[in-house]
């Protein structure tokens, strides 16, 4: 019966050690999902400033245009 006894301490020693991983991987996958949400979150927040920064730049090109525009019909036209 001793060696019953000494199985089923050891499975159950196993079965203790597996649930052990089992919880430290349930523990690392919540801890990345986090990390995960928390990447995607500044990506995000970055792309829109990519994007305004490219409208405010788009916006400078148009201005720039139009101060050439300005500039050459005040100069006299060269031939």
């Amino acid at each position: 019966m001793s060696e019953n006894m000494t199985l089923t301490q050891k499975l159950g020693s196993k079965i203790e050690g597996i649930l052990s991983q089992i919880n430290e991987s349930k523990s690392e996958i919540e801890k990345l999902r986090t990390e995960l949400t928390t990447a995607k979150a500044a990506s995000e927040a970055k792309d829109a400033r990519i994007e305004k920064l490219e409208e405010e730049m788009s916006m400078k090109d148009m201005e720039l245009e139009d101060i050439i525009k300005k500039i050459e019909s005040i100069l006299p036209e060269t031939v």
